[in-house]
């Protein structure tokens, strides 16, 4: 399983060597920080801004559109494991954004082609162009590195899971990272949290979802298991039979 891109695209002189234990550990420091309200251009030429993401968790790809093995391969496997993710907790449960970090290059017009090539044009994602500060900025709030090479680029193979606040939760690295690598962390995040405003019953059934949504490696794909929600059932059945016993016995 690859962790480093080395893809042909630029001509540009390498500003500093990659070195894989820095951008290992950049990017793990990343966890936890901010991740300020960045301004894209999408495909339809209208600005997205971050916080216009923000209430859901978002997963997060870096890519130049240029690449081409890596990052193509990349983005397929990373729709695969959507996909999945969005058949266990749902279509609208998180967002996707595809960002373009090679700004002289991935314009909207790169991106939807892009996109379309790798079979995620569709409305669900988040297909994103700016300018380089953006780049910049945006590279240390998730810890992405990423160095210009006689080759195209080197960085971390990384997807970024940001919280529905806005911080990130977690780091997936790999071209082709095991689907719970992605999904574990977004089904904590959707079934896990408990908005203000959520209904009591709403977030009872969350947490049941959470404790009995179970990834099936045969057939690479979640379900949910009733028979852990019956067992639940009964555990509490019996504690609260068990509960009346006592208390009567006491009182009697």
């Amino acid at each position: 399983m690859a962790l480093l891109a080395f893809a042909q695209a630029s001509t540009q002189t390498p500003e500093q060597a990659f070195d894989y234990d820095t951008a290992l550990a950049t990017s793990q420091s990343a966890i936890g920080n901010p991740v300020r309200a960045h301004r894209f251009t999408d495909v339809n030429g209208k600005t997205v801004t971050l916080d216009q993401l923000r209430g859901k968790p978002l997963v997060l790809s870096m890519v130049f559109t240029s690449c081409y093995q890596v990052c193509p391969m990349t983005t397929r496997h990373l729709a695969t494991v959507v996909d999945k993710a969005r058949d266990a907790l749902g279509d609208d449960s998180f967002n996707v954004a595809l960002i373009g970090f090679d700004t002289a290059v991935d314009t909207p017009d790169a991106m939807r082609y892009f996109a379309s090539k790798q079979g995620v044009y569709d409305q669900n994602w988040q297909l994103l162009s700016t300018d380089r500060q953006t780049v910049e900025t945006l590279s240390q709030d998730i810890g992405f590195l990423y160095y210009p090479s006689s080759a195209g680029f080197d960085h971390l193979i990384q997807v970024s899971i940001i919280d529905a606040e806005g911080k990130v939760y977690r780091q997936v690295y790999g071209q082709a990272f095991d689907t719970p690598m992605l999904v574990d962390p977004l089904i904590e995040l959707v079934l896990g949290r408990t908005p203000p405003e959520q209904p009591l019953l709403a977030n009872l059934v969350n947490r049941i979802k959470l404790f009995c949504t179970t990834y099936d490696p045969a057939r690479d794909g979640y379900y949910f298991d009733y028979s852990l929600f019956i067992g639940m059932l009964i555990g509490a059945t019996i504690i609260g039979i068990a509960g009346t016993v006592v208390v009567r016995g006491w009182h009697s």
